[in-house]
């Protein structure tokens, strides 16, 4: 049993020795012990605050970047939107202009033709006018290749003068 219970003479210096290295460290090493403890304590404790600040920026950030993002679609819409309306529009003065342009080709078709076919009744009229005279100068020469039958032809223009000159 002396194995189990140690001699009263080491018990007293183990003890002393306990109180000793109990007294330097509670005097010394528990402070410090506790300084580093609480420092680190302080450090993770700032550390976690950054971060949950960290957190509300970035939750903060992506608020604003889905805002900024729909907003983006919005112009965008609203871009696409006038882009369309100008197009239309531009389509429209095209269309309006090529019916214009077509009416006054048209037209001047139209009138170009009209000035053609008065030109081809004016030559027409002159053709069968100087034929009429052709014909009228060779039926009054052959009726008139005698003095008398010139006479009578005066005689009767005469007459048929001075009744319309009555009139």
């Amino acid at each position: 049993m002396d194995l189990l219970i140690p001699e009263s003479g080491l018990l007293f210096w183990m003890t002393l020795v306990f109180v000793i290295v109990f007294l330097i460290l509670w005097k010394w090493g528990f402070p410090a012990i506790v300084k580093m403890v609480n420092d680190r304590k302080s450090f993770i404790d700032e550390s976690l605050r950054k971060a949950h600040e960290a957190n509300e920026r970035l939750a903060n950030i992506q608020k604003e970047g889905e805002s900024l993002l729909q907003q983006a679609r919005e112009k965008q819409a609203e871009i696409l939107r006038e882009a369309a309306t100008t197009r239309d529009a531009i389509v429209g003065q095209a269309q309006e202009k090529a019916k214009d342009e077509g009416a006054r080709l048209l037209n001047e078709a139209k009138a170009e033709i009209e000035a053609e076919k008065q030109n081809a009744i004016r030559d027409i009229r002159s053709q069968v006018a100087e034929l009429s005279v052709q014909i009228a100068e060779k039926i009054l020469r052959e009726k008139l290749s005698k003095d008398s039958a010139q006479m009578d032809m005066i005689d009767r223009l005469l007459d048929e003068v001075s009744v319309d000159n009555k009139e």
